[in-house]
């Protein structure tokens, strides 16, 4: 989905991947013209009973994904928490409200949507969607470069794991061999 999503970029999307939240990562957070998107993937095997396309199709409701053979709510619930958590931050960050809406990406699957609903659901191929923004509102370029400065601060400032794991145990201390 990482790909997809890294080819708005070429329209003017800015794309930050694994965004450090607190005590969570957001799989990818997307910003466009069109606003502030948290992502959040879920791969899902598909069943192999012979359905073809079928097998494929995921049905949104408004409520819930319902897969074939069983559904999902947790992913549309996580999917809401991030973005209010992401919303939030960068609000406090920027100093001006920020709405940050939830999206959540089946790679792979068709996706039949039979509602509306505050979450966007999308497959690999609907990334591009997210340029158009969710009600036609459209964010200045102004608060496109303040919330961009923020969400590259917190994302440029995270030391990786296994490099932070290393320094405590005294390997990779600056000044030591």
């Amino acid at each position: 989905m990482a790909q997809e999503l890294d080819q708005l970029m070429r329209q003017g999307a800015i794309t930050f991947h694994d965004f450090p939240a607190e005590q969570f990562n957001i799989d990818h957070v997307v910003e466009t013209r069109g606003g502030v998107f948290a992502v959040e993937t879920k791969s899902r095997l598909k069943p192999d009973r012979g359905g073809g396309a079928e097998d494929a199709k995921v049905i949104f409701d408004g409520h819930a994904l319902l897969f074939p053979g069983w559904h999902d709510t947790t992913t549309l619930e996580q999917a809401r928490r991030q973005a209010v958590w992401l919303g939030r931050w960068l609000s406090r960050a920027v100093g001006s409200p920020v709405e940050v809406r939830p999206v959540v990406a089946l790679p792979g699957w068709y996706v039949e949507r039979q509602a509306k609903s505050d979450v966007r659901v999308i497959n690999g191929r609907e990334a591009k969607s997210l340029l158009s923004g969710w009600r036609g509102d459209l964010l200045s370029d102004e608060t496109i470069t303040r919330i961009a400065h923020q969400l590259e601060e917190r994302c440029r400032n995270v030391e990786p794991v296994q490099f932070g794991r290393a320094r405590k145990i005294g390997r990779l201390v600056p000044g030591r061999a």
